[in-house]
């Protein structure tokens, strides 16, 4: 899983800034061994520490202390097992659960599948990409709140959505 990416470096002592995935941003923080990814290259690496200043969050790792080494690590993407991810309760799911399921209206047609989420100040936004078998080839963006979506089943693939196929 990816959680965030090293975007350069901060101060003089090796210290690295990090773009976070997580919600809330410091997050990223609780996992203390991270696989860095960028293109083919991979690096297993161990938190030492790391802070939120301000909206910046900091990253410090343990044997860099140099910022010029700091610096070739920006463009890393910052992962790891899904199988460290916390447990969810029940009717809770990580984005990457619900991306690929088709997503059917309660006419039962099939307005696409999910290609991606994101976020916006009121709510999360799925983006329901046209697939094969789908009611047309428009794209549409549907919020991720209780009104719309009816249920969720990870097993069959599928989310039951009250969304009219007209927007």
């Amino acid at each position: 899983m990816v959680l965030g990416k090293i975007v350069s470096v901060h101060g003089v002592k090796g210290e690295v800034k990090v773009y976070s995935f997580t919600d809330p941003l410091d997050n990223v923080l609780d996992y203390p061994r991270w696989t860095l990814r960028r293109d083919n290259e991979v690096k297993q690496v161990e938190l030492a520490s790391g802070r939120l200043q301000g909206k910046v969050l900091v990253a410090k790792l343990k044997g860099l202390d140099d910022r010029e080494v700091a610096r070739t690590f920006a463009g890393f993407d910052i992962c790891v097992p899904r199988s460290q991810l916390p447990e969810l309760g029940d009717g809770e799911f990580y984005w990457y659960q619900l991306e690929g399921l088709k997503v059917i209206d309660q006419a039962g047609q099939l307005l696409g599948k999910i290609d991606h989420l994101f976020e916006t100040g009121a709510n999360d936004v799925m983006v329901v990409k046209p697939c094969t078998d789908s009611l047309d080839d428009r794209e549409r963006l549907l919020p991720y709140i209780e009104q719309c979506v009816l249920s969720i089943d990870l097993a069959a693939g599928e989310m039951r959505v009250d969304w009219d196929a007209d927007f």
